[in-house]
Order: structure tokens, then sequence, then C-alpha cells
């Protein structure tokens, strides 16, 4: 069964601002079904201050943080279907721009970084969790989707008591 998503992306030019000098506000919108909205920019690395938004999210971003998401959400589901009690998942994603085998800029590699705090009687081996990560980067629709080496990280997990 096919699942449809649907974004908003919208941009307007500011009253009266010049267009094809190309000092443009890179500033926009994202809307997402139930209302959410999410101010939105180019990389101030890319276009700088003031014509990107320093309080938005831009693109390589959102990539990051959505791979990061989709991992997570697996992972939590394989491992609640183990029986491990996960408490708080936080994962600190770095992703890196360079240049593919063709010359073109990507982003090349993600690497996660999740740190899991897991407490109850049923306590993952590193092996377990290990595996869970596997299972969940092979599940994640969006790495599926996409030609960026994912790596996760060896972060000890941490347990409650």
């Amino acid at each position: 069964m096919a699942h449809e998503y649907k974004a908003t992306v919208r941009w307007m030019r500011e009253s009266g601002a010049p267009f094809t000098d190309n000092r443009y506000s890179r500033g926009h919108a994202w809307l997402f079904d139930g209302g959410v909205e999410v101010p939105a920019s180019s990389s101030p690395s890319v276009v700088p201050l003031p014509l990107s938004r320093a309080d938005a999210v831009d693109p390589e971003e959102a990539f990051v943080a959505a791979l990061s998401s989709c991992h997570m959400l697996f992972f939590l589901s394989f491992a609640a279907k183990r029986g491990f009690v996960v408490d708080r998942y936080e994962d600190a994603a770095i992703g890196v721009m360079g240049k593919n085998g063709a010359g073109k800029v990507v982003v090349t590699r993600v690497t996660l970084s999740p740190s899991i705090v897991f407490s109850g009687d049923r306590r993952p081996s590193p092996s377990d969790i290990a595996h869970l990560h596997h299972e969940a980067h092979e599940a994640c629709f969006i790495a599926n989707s996409v030609t960026t080496e994912v790596v996760i990280a060896e972060i000890p997990p941490i347990f409650a008591s």
C-alpha cells in the first residue's frame, strides 16, 4: 500500500524588495499536516546572514534530523518488541557535506550518535544494541531512500536503576 506525505514550502518576496540582485531573503516556511509550521531558510554557511535566517531550520539540518528520527523510531519499536525498556533516546547526529564521485556537492555522511537510557529487568547486551541499530538502519525508510553513508557511533548505553 502506497502512502503519501505532503509538505508545503512557502516563500514570498518582500514587497518592493529587489530580487535579480540575488540579495533576496532566503527565509521561508515549511507547512505540515495538522497545522505545524516550521521556519526554514538556507544554511548560513551557504548563504550568509542576513539573507539566511539564523532562527530557522535549513534543508541540510532537516535531512540529518529526518535520518536520525527515522532510525530512532524503528530502534524504539524493535527494542519494545524485544522487551527492552527505553527511558530516553537522544541523538547528536552530524551530517558532512562533500563531493560525490560525479563532483556534485552532497551530504556524503551522516553519523548518528544516540545516547540511550534503558531501565527494567531485561537489559540489552552490547550485541543486542548493535543488532537493534542494524535492524533500525535496514528498516528506516529515509536511509533506504538515499545514497548518503549512515554510520552509528558506538556510545555505551546507560542503565537506570
